[in-house]
């Protein structure tokens, strides 16, 4: 009986010790992010921002090392998916980060969900992420499409004062949530929407879709990011639309990763969204700084999504004493981290695992010689469902293709 206690206390006490030990070990976090393919610079973008406050940081959370293992997943559904499948069982990482695409960000969801791995999306904006069909083991820190653009609906209708508008936007699930945002806000408020417009991702030309942009709008709304926004942009330059129609935007349209390659086309062009280099705070003007210092380039909202999001990621870290092993625990705390000094502003994950933040409405200005978006207003503390009753919006389909209808078109 003796021999027996004896085994069971010095197995307690070398479990004890192995577990100590484990907790002196480092964090492994994995990262997916396209550094090849059509959204490579938005890619680099983006982990340069988290790169940045880890190195703010020492590379530590929680009294712990930290060791972050970079794959490049092309931007692409199957790559992703072999690359997470490794991060997680050949290297062990603790929780996995990253993704951009929303095809990409809704594919590896049923993997992340069957392996219980702790995972932030910084930048991924596919709604129903944080609506419809929430997983347990995810959430995102930097936006949803359609919610960014509840606010600007209403903001072209009523302080734009337009009442017809046409829709230009990529097609697939980031496409058709920014539009579908845009598209009941706008009406709710009074306007239309008298035509949609989809693009296919291999576009290589704009050409016939600009078109086909009805010259009855008031103003045109374009949906785009990176290679899409020089391709639409220089299309829209040669088609005397310019000057003619006013043409506004969803936020990555004009972000900093693709501003500097953007002209005169652009000057004038008004968006919206949660970030904005040209934002002039304290806690801005110190990220822009360190980042323009680092990486010699302006910050666009990849580089502060991700370096908010590091940020949440060690700030929930933090708070359960570095212990990462301990999934739930470590879920629970991302769910409930407050930042009130992030270069976006203040930033306060909700119920659904989405953060509320302002969003800013940007006019492309030309500052010294170059251009910025500079913000002409801002819209404080919004929710991913505005002024939308949750429970009410969560019964309507995600937006697509075909919601909102077109009742107008």
């Amino acid at each position: 009986m003796r021999i027996v206690r004896l085994g069971l206390v010095t197995a307690s006490l070398l479990a004890l010790v192995a577990g100590e030990a484990a907790a002196q070990g480092p964090i492994r976090i994995g990262f997916l992010s396209p550094l090849s393919g059509a959204i490579a610079a938005a890619g680099k973008d983006m982990y340069s921002g988290c790169e940045l406050y880890w190195q703010e940081t020492g590379w530590q959370a929680g009294g712990r090392k930290l060791e972050v293992t970079l794959e490049d997943n092309e931007g692409l559904p199957a790559t992703a998916l072999t690359k997470a499948r490794k991060l997680v069982e050949n290297d062990r990482v603790h929780m996995l980060a990253g993704v951009i695409l929303s095809n990409v960000a809704y594919a590896l969801v049923p993997y992340i969900e069957a392996q219980g791995i702790p995972t932030i999306y910084p930048i991924n904006s596919a709604d129903d992420l944080t609506q419809r069909k929430r997983p347990k083991w995810l959430i995102r820190t930097g936006f949803s499409a359609g919610g960014n653009m509840h606010p600007f609906g209403e903001y072209a209708a009523r302080t734009l004062g337009y009442r017809k508008i046409v829709t230009i936007g990529l097609d697939y699930a980031f496409g058709w949530e920014t539009v579908g945002g845009f598209h009941r806000s706008f009406e709710d408020n009074g306007g239309q929407v008298i035509q949609k417009i989809w693009v296919p991702l291999n576009v290589q030309d704009f050409a016939p879709y600009v078109s086909q942009i009805r010259k009855d709008a008031d103003a045109v709304f374009v949906n785009g990011l990176g290679r899409w926004t020089l391709l639409f942009a220089k299309q829209w330059a040669d088609s005397g639309l310019r000057g003619r129609i006013p043409l506004i935007a969803n936020g990555t349209y004009t972000d900093e990763h693709v501003l500097p390659q953007l002209g005169d086309e652009s000057l004038g062009v008004i968006t919206a969204h949660h970030y904005s280099a040209a934002l002039e705070t304290p806690a801005n003007q110190r990220f822009r700084a360190a980042y323009e210092k680092a990486y010699q380039r302006t910050p666009g909202f990849y580089g502060e999504n991700c370096y908010t999001g590091a940020r949440i990621v060690g700030e929930a870290i933090k708070a359960i004493g570095g212990r990462v092993e301990d999934r739930a625990a470590f879920m629970a705390a991302l769910r409930g981290v407050k930042i009130t000094d992030a270069p976006r502003g203040p930033v306060e994950m909700d119920a659904y695992g989405n953060p509320t933040q302002n969003i800013y409405v940007r006019k492309v200005e030309r500052v010294g010689g170059t251009l910025q978006n500079t913000v002409i207003h801002t819209y404080p503390r919004v929710s991913q469902f505005w002024k939308y009753n949750p429970e009410e919006f969560l019964k309507q389909p995600v937006y697509s293709r075909e919601f909102p209808p077109c009742r107008h078109c």
